[in-house]
């Protein structure tokens, strides 16, 4: 009996060394934000590349969709 418990704790710890390491492979994180992406989902009125327009939507989004003291009246 205590061999089999013996073999199966052993057999629980190798298992936990065989995990292989999660890495966000394709993503590609060096580039800033407000250079964008070459999808359709991009907010209208908002040219990729554009810093200024960038922040100024991020102040937008802020303001008018995300602050409750806004939308609630």
């Amino acid at each position: 009996m205590m061999r089999l418990v013996f073999l199966t704790v052993t057999a629980m710890a190798l298992a936990a060394c065989g995990e292989k390491p999660q890495t966000a492979a394709g993503v590609k994180s060096d580039a800033p934000a407000f250079e964008g992406t070459s999808n359709a989902y991009n907010a209208p009125g908002w040219k990729a590349g554009d810093k200024t327009a960038w922040e100024q939507q991020l102040k937008t989004r802020a303001q008018a969709g995300q602050n409750e003291y806004n939308r609630v009246k």
